[in-house]
């Protein structure tokens, strides 16, 4: 049955979208500074602005919003301006292509949302999505809505995936994420006062939070590393048995993992794979990591019946590199091997939810048969994370 949107002839966005509490537009470049001062006040917590954070802040978001040859290709951002004058809000949004039934579709990632809340009466977002729905595109996604977010969107029809709304933890050298988080809220503490007695306690208890093999036989599935070329490569591959999945155009994916390696809050990002006896690929996964810290998941996927054995290659690689434990964001089709685990916790990381005016895509979101999160999100961004300024 060919896909059949309810909405055949989809609406331009609006260049401006004014109401009696302001008004919505798309970023342009002189909005930079502002955008990134609220940025780093509401997600940074910053009571005190240092002019190189924004600075930083600012050149970033030029960079993946409004460069041409950026993750979006267009200006898709928009900001909300009070009937003051003054900036009120932002909503970011970087567009990315799926496919459904061969039919390709047009969707909007939805990343940072905020408001000011010095000139906002809490019309801001909401006035921000409201003007986003109005755009051409086929659907609207989010993978790391907060709980504010969350409440504004429900009411607007999106879907909640709940499997995708956890994150996961597996710990292997407690002492070191105990130091790692103590340093976090204390920087001033010198690191060679606390790691000795970390690493004397995680070698006490090494044994116990050693990972082991859960899922594969070492003499049938191997793992290598590979690069950004070959995960860039074969990924694609590995999404293909869901119905709706991401459109990489040529060179698309390559230069998106290019942009993703720019985060530097977790250490380099790294790739690797898992393979049968035969040299058959059966899964692929990239992950930030260096010795002592967490490793933080961008990516994992596999084939078939492969999750486990490819969730225990990821799993040993980060052990191998010395990292106190890895983090990552759960998904439905590996959620049963994460449960076979020891030492593995569970917490609310972030909603992830879908809107579409598409019966097809509504039901194929609903039977979970969508590739979301990862690359078709925005936690790739330094925005997720990174320190600017610093």
């Amino acid at each position: 049955m060919p896909l059949v949107s309810t909405n055949a002839e989809p609406v331009a966005a609006p260049t401006v979208l004014a109401t009696q509490h302001g008004s919505v537009r798309p970023l342009a470049a002189e909005d930079l500074e502002r955008v990134a001062a609220l940025f780093l006040t509401k997600f940074r917590r910053r009571r005190r602005l240092l002019d190189r954070a924004i600075a930083e802040t600012a050149e970033y978001m030029r960079k993946i919003y409004l460069d041409p040859a950026g993750p979006s290709g267009a200006n898709n951002a928009l900001v909300q301006i009070n009937p003051q004058g003054d900036l009120g809000g932002f909503l970011g949004v970087l567009k990315a292509r799926y496919e459904l039934n061969g039919a390709v579709l047009d969707a909007a990632i939805i990343g940072p949302l905020m408001a000011d809340p010095g000139t906002d009466h809490g019309s801001a977002g909401p006035q921000l999505l409201r003007a986003l729905h109005q755009g051409e595109f086929d659907l609207y996604l989010t993978d790391s809505a907060n709980r504010v977010s969350l409440a504004f969107a429900r009411p607007m029809k999106y879907q909640l995936l709940p499997a995708h709304c956890l994150g996961w933890t597996r710990i292997f050298r407690p002492a070191a994420v105990a130091s790692a988080v103590v340093r976090g809220k204390w920087p001033s503490l010198s690191r060679f006062a606390l790691d000795p007695c970390a690493k004397a306690f995680d070698a006490f208890t090494k044994k116990r939070f050693e990972p082991s093999v859960q899922h594969s036989s070492s003499h049938r599935v191997h793992r290598e590393s590979m690069d950004a070329a070959q995960f860039a490569e074969r990924l694609p591959t590995l999404v293909s048995d869901y119905s709706l999945r991401p459109r990489w155009q040529d060179g698309e994916l390559p230069r998106l993992l290019a942009l993703a390696s720019e985060k530097r809050a977790d250490g380099p990002l790294h790739f690797g794979g898992t393979y049968d006896e035969a040299g058959k690929m059966l899964g692929c996964y990239a992950f930030y990591g260096q010795a002592g810290g967490m490793a933080n998941l961008l990516q994992i996927q596999a084939t078939g019946s492969h999750w486990g054995a490819t969730l225990d290659g990821l799993i040993a690689d980060a052990w191998t590199m010395g990292c106190a434990g890895i983090i990552g964001q759960t998904q439905s089709r590996f959620m049963p091997q994460l449960f076979s685990y020891k030492n593995v916790f569970f917490r609310y990381a972030g909603g992830t939810m879908v809107r579409s005016r598409i019966h097809e895509v509504t039901q194929a979101v609903r039977s979970g048969d969508i590739f979301i999160g990862g690359l078709m999100g925005d936690r790739w961004t330094r925005l997720s994370s990174d320190d600017f300024g610093r």
